[in-house]
């Protein structure tokens, strides 16, 4: 069996397990990558030093973090090529990923948002923003939001689809509900998405058009941080933990299956202090 048809079984398999069309074109690009360095080679040829030579590579040009994805995919493949009966051995069971710092994530501080709001133009710009700021969605996760998915009546609250096809609900404020009603009155088409296009035919705003929204509020707004759909997710942690919330509560609400994962955010009081301090002293 060569690399592209072990792709084939790979991708229908992860299909099958519910993955999401980002994750499988992820997974696509990945395999794209390593046929272009390896070849489309029969995957029984496929050694332990051959795929850490093509690391190697990768290596030069890739961030610790990236690597370790590059890796990890690499990992599953052929971890399921060897469950799957392709091949008697896994060349991959000892490769291991890069040791990465744990860095603090980046937040926005309160004027940062107070002017974002101020310069927002359209009632969907206002509604994004009041959404992404006080609910901590990822930005694939509000992509995928249709209208029915909200809940209006006492805690508002919406079902987002997370990782892995894992539904939670998010809360949202009543400033949020007032411009996400105001934002849905003004909009004529029949579309179930609940952020669309301004142009016709009116459809779904893909992520990369969601990140140009942002991007070109913050622009207008003269705002100095770099704004981008995952800062609005760290500035929510960050407002929940300055308001007392145990990490145990915002691994949920950010719907982190690890807790290892929600514990780099208890940095962020030592951070946002520093930052505070810089800014006021």
């Amino acid at each position: 069996m060569i690399l592209s048809e072990l792709l084939n079984h790979y991708e229908a398999d992860k299909r099958i397990q519910g993955f999401s069309p980002n994750t499988l074109r992820a997974y696509a690009l990945q395999l794209k990558m390593l046929v272009s360095d390896l070849g489309d080679v029969d995957i029984s040829g496929v050694t332990l030093n051959l795929l850490k030579e093509y690391l190697a590579k990768q290596s030069d040009r890739l961030k610790p973090s990236s690597l370790g994805h590059r890796i990890r995919f690499v990992r599953s493949l052929f971890n399921f090529a060897y469950e799957e009966t392709y091949l008697s051995s896994n060349p991959s069971i000892k490769l291991r990923e890069p040791k990465m710092e744990k860095r603090v994530p980046k937040f926005l501080m309160e004027e940062d948002v107070i002017h974002l709001k101020i310069s927002c133009q359209t009632l969907r710009e206002r509604a994004l923003l009041e959404f992404l700021y006080c609910t901590g969605c990822r930005i694939g996760e509000v992509e995928k939001l249709n209208i029915e998915d909200l809940n209006w009546e006492n805690c508002c609250s919406a079902i987002v689809n997370g990782k892995g096809a894992k539904q939670r609900e998010v809360y949202f404020t009543t400033e949020c509900k007032v411009w996400l009603k105001k934002y849905l009155d003004s909009r004529e088409d029949s579309c179930k998405a609940l952020f669309v296009t301004d142009n016709s035919p009116v459809k779904r705003m893909a992520i990369p058009t969601l990140r140009w929204a942002l991007k070109r509020l913050a622009s207008r707004g003269a705002v100095a941080a770099n704004v981008y759909p995952h800062r609005f997710r760290h500035t929510y942690a960050c407002q929940l933990l300055d308001n007392g919330a145990p990490l145990e509560f915002i691994q949920g609400m950010l719907g982190h299956e690890k807790a290892s994962t929600t514990q780099i955010y208890a940095q962020l009081r030592g951070e946002r202090r520093r930052e505070l301090y810089r800014r006021f002293f």
